[in-house]
């Protein structure tokens, strides 16, 4: 997680084919799955977002993990340390891409 604003838009517009300058919400997770990093433009500029848990871990299975988009009540309860499952989608939100590193 040394990665800082430089960094993550790079990761953004390569690995995700996306441009960071877009107006959503990025979300980087590292390997053990206690720091997550979120980068977003405001319209002025970059600004990175950072929590890294004492205890516990964002995500517990890796191997379902991917890239996928969330919706805000997603990305509330992901920093809050509980499981993202998707179930249905009952209206459209703005979205936020999330990737682990």
């Amino acid at each position: 997680m040394r990665k800082s604003y430089d960094g993550l838009s790079a990761l953004t517009r390569h690995e995700l084919g996306r441009d960071p300058l877009d107006g959503s919400l990025y979300v980087y997770l590292n390997r053990r799955g206690t720091q997550v990093k979120c980068l977003y433009f405001d319209r002025s500029g970059f600004c990175v977002w950072a929590k890294r848990l004492e205890s516990g871990r964002f995500i517990r299975d890796w191997r379902q993990v991917s890239t996928m988009e969330l919706d805000w009540t997603q990305l509330k309860l992901l920093l809050e340390g509980l499981e993202v499952r998707r179930v249905s989608k009952r209206y459209a939100l703005p979205a936020v891409y999330a990737q682990s590193l």
